[in-house]
Formats: C-alpha cells, sequence, structure tokens
C-alpha cells in the first residue's frame, strides 16, 4: 500500500519527462509560424527613431530611388492598410524611407541602406525593425500579403494591449 503512492508519482512525473524527450529527440514539434511576413534576421535598429505617445508600432516602405509603378502602387496601399486599420490607426504610424513623399499621413526619413529596397516592414516603438513584407509583381499576391501584415499588425497590438 504505501509503494502504490510513490509509483503513481513516478508515473506522473516520468511519463510527461519521457513524451517530451522523445517528442525533441524525433523532432515532433510543428515547423510552422502564425506571422505572414518573414522575421527579420539580424538585428536592425533605425536610428533617431521618435515615435508619438500611444504609438506602438510603424508601417514603413523602403522606397527605392527610383520609384515607378509598383512602388507608387505600394505607396497608395500603404495608406489604404493604414485605413483599414479602423479604430488601431491612433497606435500605428506610416513611414517612407528614401525621398520626400506625401502619402497621407507617412512621415519621411533618410534612405536606409539597411533595409531591402521596395519592401515593406513592421517597425516597433523603439525603432526596431521586426517583420519584412517583399512586394509581388501580382497584385492579387500582393492583396494577400497585406492582409497578412494586417493580421499580423492586429495580433501585435493585441498583445501590447494584454500586456
Amino acid at each position: 500500500m504505501k509503494n502504490k503512492p510513490m509509483w503513481l508519482f513516478l508515473l506522473c512525473c516520468g511519463v510527461p519527462l519521457i513524451l517530451a524527450y522523445t517528442a525533441l529527440s524525433f523532432n515532433w514539434l510543428p515547423q510552422s509560424a502564425t506571422n505572414s511576413g518573414k522575421f527579420v534576421d539580424e538585428e536592425i535598429t533605425i536610428s533617431d527613431w521618435q515615435q508619438a505617445p500611444g504609438v506602438l508600432w510603424t508601417i514603413a516602405l523602403n522606397a527605392p530611388v527610383h520609384c515607378q509603378a509598383p512602388c507608387e502602387r505600394q505607396l497608395n496601399d500603404l495608406s489604404n492598410i493604414h485605413t483599414a486599420l479602423g479604430k488601431n490607426q491612433q497606435r500605428v504610424n506610416l513611414a517612407v524611407f528614401g525621398r520626400d513623399f506625401k502619402v497621407g499621413k507617412a512621415v519621411s526619413y533618410p534612405n536606409q541602406q539597411n533595409l531591402e529596397p521596395g519592401n515593406l516592414y513592421l517597425i516597433d516603438h523603439r525603432g526596431l525593425v521586426v517583420l519584412e513584407y517583399q512586394p509581388s509583381l501580382d497584385v492579387q499576391e500582393n492583396r494577400m500579403r497585406h492582409k497578412g501584415m494586417l493580421k499580423d499588425l492586429k495580433k501585435l497590438l493585441n498583445y501590447a494591449r494584454s500586456s
């Protein structure tokens, strides 16, 4: 009778440990991510980054030197994405790196050499570049990527609200 609680204790502790070890050693863990954008591999921080109080994230376009039709479309989509945020618009800024562009409420910054031209980026309130979204020549595919960016951004804003 005295050994029964000990065996029960060992069974309750040992089985989960053995299962966890087995799952790790055979790579049974899921490899997928829930974000639509690509995490930036290296830590890139924008120097002289300033945000208004209450602004948590910035959607930024690193404009190429010569802005052609795809770039113009990205600039137009930038303001549409901001409008689609609805009540969260006050918590998200728009920025354009490169030339002075007048796109809605977008703020212009100097060109960033360490960011890929033509890509959209999500930048936190400290100036850390977190996610990258590469444009496509296909309009429909771009629309799906922008929907993914909105989904990522809403998720990040909800995480910020709950913490």
